[in-house]
């Protein structure tokens, strides 16, 4: 009995957990939170759920899912990662911040370490820039 109401907590808070990630994809205004949105709480929904049908699998079946594991494991390393490396390459390609954002830490950090080569060799500024985008073509 206490199994199957912690396993239905399980799935019905992961399944809430995946609503708000898609409620936070439709709503938030810029790439940056709506990466937050997707990465953060639809991995712990997403985690909770499996977690769930897994506790479901060893307590009413006697029988522990290879799958199951692999699949937790598997959305526990790889979506925080894949979240990351598109909000990465989201700033790199200049996409611009939402209006509302605090602070911008990263381009302090960027200019830092522009400064601190020129410093240390003679390299100009120039070959430190980006290529530009040559998929944008310029409207005049």
């Amino acid at each position: 009995m206490i199994f199957s109401v912690i396993v239905g907590l399980l799935v019905l808070f992961g399944a809430v957990l995946s609503v708000l990630s898609a409620y936070g994809l439709i709503r938030l205004p810029d790439v940056y939170l709506r990466a937050h949105a997707a990465t953060k709480s639809n991995t712990l929904g997403i985690l909770c759920i499996l977690s769930g049908s897994f506790l479901f699998f060893i307590v009413y079946d006697g029988y522990v899912s290879a799958r199951l594991l692999l699949g937790i494991l598997f959305v526990f390393l790889t979506a925080p990662v894949a979240g990351h490396l598109n909000g990465r390459a989201a700033y790199r390609t200049d996409v611009p911040l939402w209006k509302g954002s605090a602070l911008d830490e990263l381009a302090k950090a960027l200019k830092g370490k522009k400064r601190q080569l020129l410093e240390n060799e003679e390299v100009s500024v120039d070959s430190l820039e980006p290529e530009p985008n040559r998929n944008q073509t310029k409207h005049e």
